[in-house]
C-alpha cells in the first residue's frame, strides 16, 4: 500500500485545489496537493516537503483532517489529509496543470480524484474549521 499525504490549504477564506497534468495518473482530475511519504519521513514532514516541491510555498499544519483508503487499478493508497494555512512563498506550479482558490461551497463543482472525494465531502459538511483564523 502506498502512503500519501494531501494538504487542504486555506488562505483568504478560500481553499487551494490543483489540477493534475495530462501526463500524471488520473489526468486532469482535481485534488488537494501532496504526494508520497518517503522512508523515515513522518506524514507531517512529507506534506511540508511535497507542498514546497510542488508549489514553492511553506505551510503551517493545523491538524490531521481525514484518512482514506482507496483502491485504484494501479494499487491501493492510504491518503492522509491535513488542514493547513499558507505561511510563506510565491505559488508556482511545478507539476500540476493549474490551481484555483475556491470557496468551500464551490468544491462540489469539480471532478476530484476518487481518493480525495471523502475529504471533499467531509469539508463541505463542516460548518467551520477549528484552529484556523479564517472561516471557509
Amino acid at each position: 500500500m502506498l502512503k500519501v499525504c494531501a494538504a487542504i490549504i486555506i488562505h483568504n477564506n478560500k481553499i487551494l485545489i490543483t489540477q493534475r497534468s495530462s501526463k500524471m495518473k488520473l489526468p486532469m482530475s482535481w485534488e488537494f496537493p501532496g504526494g508520497k511519504i518517503n522512508d523515515n519521513e513522518t506524514p507531517e514532514e512529507c506534506i511540508k516537503r511535497e507542498i514546497y516541491e510542488e508549489l514553492n510555498i511553506g505551510i503551517k499544519i493545523i491538524e490531521k483532517f481525514h484518512i482514506n483508503y482507496h483502491n485504484y487499478d494501479f494499487g491501493e493508497i492510504c491518503l492522509i489529509s491535513f488542514l493547513a494555512l499558507w505561511e510563506s512563498g510565491k505559488l508556482l506550479l511545478n507539476e500540476h496543470e493549474k490551481y484555483l482558490w475556491v470557496k468551500k461551497d464551490e468544491l462540489e463543482n469539480f471532478d476530484f480524484a476518487p481518493a480525495d472525494r471523502p475529504a471533499v465531502d467531509r469539508l463541505i459538511r463542516k460548518k467551520s474549521l477549528k484552529n484556523t483564523d479564517e472561516l471557509v
